[in-house]
């Protein structure tokens, strides 16, 4: 009797302990953790010497970080990027930007949000690379790096074009060229500067707008045109000014406008003297990546 009792206990020992590795396996699954990834400035400044600077077009895609083995988001989710698209990505960690091509955020975005998107989908995406978080080099030799390491080693991985200007009228017109086509705006990264977490002053966001992020508080009704539709979206932003969004809305989310509670981007022109920003209107929903 004492036997048997043993062995029940024994067995059930061994099932709770299979159970309990089971429960972590699955969490750790689940678990995200934020990789240290460098971040751009978003405030505009002044430019002393533009010949410090490597200069690349800023893609409108969604930031990938790879470690080497998998693909992750800027929040630390594993992409579910399939196996054939990663195959020949190198053994170390890179840092870049999943992108298909210019205007198409909401379609790139849509693929790496999915647990299995086809194939036919991913095969549009490219992973645009930008730098070399595990390199303790300045970044113009980072570049050098990835340039001679990493081109023509996958169909799905490209360096995004770094070059260098003299004068601050050239940047200027690139930065209307790049607009022009559809493009978002121009990337400065210091040549000197060494990878570091965090929000860095030596990379600099370039572009004719700026954009920040609000969180919906109420709905204004349309009128007019806009008659039994949303009318405006009124947000605050995290200065805790609070404004309206009234353009930028397509018919659709006039329809169905973004809930009470959730966040979107916003493009505004500087500030007013009051702070608000200036001629602020809907970009996009803000999406958990």
């Amino acid at each position: 009797m004492i036997i048997r009792t043993m062995q029940f206990l024994f067995i059930s020992l061994i099932l709770s302990l299979s159970l309990f590795g089971a429960a972590i396996a699955e969490v750790d699954s689940k678990s995200t953790t934020k990789p240290l990834i460098q971040l751009a400035t978003t405030a505009p400044q002044s430019i002393q010497n533009i010949s410090d600077y490597l200069i690349s077009e800023k893609l409108d895609g969604v930031r990938g970080y790879w470690d080497g083995k998998n693909l992750y988001s800027r929040s630390g989710r594993k992409i579910a990027a399939p196996d054939w698209f990663v195959q020949h990505f190198p053994k170390y960690p890179l840092d870049g930007e999943l992108w298909i091509k210019r205007g198409a955020f909401e379609q790139v975005s849509a693929i790496i949000r999915k647990t299995k998107a086809a194939d036919s989908e991913w095969s549009r995406v490219l992973f645009m690379v930008f730098d070399l978080p595990a390199e303790t080099t300045p970044f113009a030799e980072r570049y050098d790096k990835a340039v001679n390491e990493l081109t023509g080693i996958s169909a799905y991985l490209q360096v995004i074009k770094q070059y260098s200007l003299t004068t601050i009228g050239v940047l200027d017109t690139d930065l209307h060229a790049i607009i022009d086509l559809g493009g978002e705006g121009l990337m400065l990264h210091k040549k000197t500067a060494l990878y570091q977490a965090g929000r860095s002053q030596d990379i600099v966001k370039l572009k004719p707008f700026y954009d920040a992020e609000a969180v919906v508080i109420a709905h204004n009704e349309g009128k007019g045109k806009f008659s039994g539709m949303l009318g405006a979206l009124v947000v605050e932003n995290q200065d805790g000014k609070v404004f309206k969004l009234g353009s930028g809305l397509s018919h659709e989310q006039r329809l169905n406008p973004p809930k009470i509670g959730s966040w979107v981007t916003y493009k505004y022109y500087g500030l007013t003297q009051k702070g608000t920003p200036r001629f602020a209107s809907f970009l996009r929903v803000r999406t958990a990546q």
